[in-house]
């Protein structure tokens, strides 16, 4: 099971429901503040942190930066440009953990990392 640690600024709920109903049973995800959110994925508790704002960085990522690493978080969708798969793709192969993205974009942010992550 990959496991979503959600956290950012906007739309915390619409993003689980997201994950949940596109990811079935091989995903989960909880909500947590942005710095719990980070730290469970620091631990090792879970796999990815997720999170929305206005921007798709700052108020979605700004405690991954600072917990995670700048090189672990990723900017995937912001407003009115979706999420590119080749994108998103290559920063999950070069380990990001953290995406962030707008909440205009959740759906189709969440989508497509949970096609990319179940490999389907």
């Amino acid at each position: 099971m990959i496991k979503f640690a959600i956290g950012g600024q906007l739309n915390k709920m619409e993003i689980k429901e997201l994950v949940e109903r596109e990811g079935g049973e091989e995903f989960s995800a909880v909500i947590f503040s942005d710095t719990e959110a980070a730290l469970k994925v620091k631990t090792g508790e879970f796999d990815y942190y997720l999170g929305a704002c206005q921007s798709g960085a700052g108020g979605a990522l700004g405690m991954a930066y600072g917990i995670l690493g700048r090189d672990k978080c990723a900017t995937i969708a912001m407003a009115g440009r979706a999420p590119k798969e080749l994108q998103v793709s290559d920063s999950i192969t070069r380990g990001a953990k953290a995406f962030g993205f707008t909440a205009d974009q959740a759906a189709a942010s969440v989508s497509l990392l949970v096609k990319l992550l179940s490999g389907k």
